[in-house]
């Protein structure tokens, strides 16, 4: 009987995960449970004393969960969490654009776009330089993980992948090499709030690092959970300069899509449609449309609540598509080059910081 019974079950989960809706459920409900114990979590005063918000424990918890129990079940979870990394994360971003106004954004300034610009040429550059000259990877893995370390991290490396003809191999080692050590960044980010508070080195206080925080993370909402771990004020600063930093991913693409070609002039290769980051756009529509302070008050808590929570289960989805096992199979290389662009975006992000801030200032 229990023979017969098990074929059946089997066609019965096979029609319920044909349908495409429903194929999204498991890694629905897989990043949205990790998402509310994330933010049940970050509720207690302790956890907020000491910095562990709840994006910032739902990607640790993420993390923990896709390289112990989700692997098990990734087969049936991936359309959801790939929904949620990506597309739950960007209506989250742009609905990030509701808590915050026009005078809000007139506070990065042109000191941020300024900023902003430096970090990607810069990073880029060195990323293109150490990867193909001294660490002889090829030239597609150097320039995804320059892409996504410079820009915005895993989208940036997607984005990035049909304009250089990227082999996915190639893709995974990018993302995973800028997931983590963005995650890194995240954690460290706070601590090195606390430093810069004695030392002054990143000018601005709590706003002028959260300038600097949005310049020099990977991820949109790694950005997001480290300036939150520090202040609101922070938090919002860091936000305005990320998404200015991934409104450059267009004029970007459009550079390297030109570089790719020039490089391949005379050969067949059929044309690579530009990929435009459109929620950017939203997120600039939001701020402005709350600029006009249409929303009642009674709104702000509720809104802001469903965004808390869409970003956590984005941080979720984030951890579970993380697989450490793909760095360590990739080799030291793209591990050292990773490592050299986190201590360029630290170290010289600061210095570029201070610079454009006592020249803008």
């Amino acid at each position: 009987m229990t023979q017969s019974s098990s074929p059946t079950v089997s066609a019965s989960a096979t029609a319920f995960f044909s349908c495409p809706r429903l194929r999204l459920v498991p890694g629905l409900v897989a990043s949205a449970g990790i998402a509310l114990i994330g933010m049940a979590l970050g509720s207690i005063g302790w956890m907020q004393d000491h910095g562990f918000s709840a994006l910032t424990l739902a990607i640790a918890l993420g993390i923990l969960a896709g390289n112990t129990l989700y692997p098990r079940f990734a087969a049936i979870g991936a359309p959801g969490v790939d929904f949620c990394r990506t597309k739950v994360l960007r209506f989250g971003i742009v609905l990030y654009g509701l808590r915050l106004t026009v005078h809000d954004m007139g506070r990065v300034g042109a000191q941020g776009i300024v900023l902003d610009s430096l970090v990607i040429a810069s990073t880029f550059a060195l990323a293109w330089w150490a990867g193909t000259r001294w660490l002889r990877l090829d030239r597609n893995t150097a320039i995804l993980i320059g892409v996504g370390s410079s820009i915005c991290g895993a989208a940036a490396v997607m984005a990035a992948a049909p304009v250089v003809k990227a082999r996915s191999e190639q893709v995974a080692v990018a993302v995973a090499t800028v997931v983590v050590f963005g995650t890194l960044a995240m954690f460290s980010y706070p601590a090195l709030y606390e430093l810069n508070r004695h030392y002054g080195f990143v000018t601005g206080g709590a706003s002028g690092f959260g300038v600097y925080t949005g310049a020099t993370i990977h991820e949109v909402a790694q950005v997001v959970a480290a300036g939150r771990s520090v202040s609101i004020e922070a938090a919002d600063t860091a936000v305005i300069a990320k998404m200015v930093r991934v409104m450059m991913l267009a004029p970007f693409l459009l550079f390297l899509a030109v570089g790719v070609r020039s490089r391949q002039a005379g050969s067949s290769q059929p044309k690579t449609p530009m990929v435009v980051p459109w929620f950017a756009f939203g997120f600039v529509g939001m701020v402005l449309f709350n600029s006009l302070q249409l929303l009642p008050a009674s709104f702000n808590g509720p809104i802001t609540q469903l965004d808390t929570a869409l970003l956590a289960a984005a941080m979720a989805a984030l951890g579970l598509s993380t697989r450490l096992r793909s760095i360590r199979d990739a080799g030291p290389k793209p591990l050292l080059l990773a490592t050299l662009l986190m201590g360029w975006l630290v170290v010289g992000g600061a210095a570029m910081h201070r610079g454009v801030s006592e020249l803008l200032g």
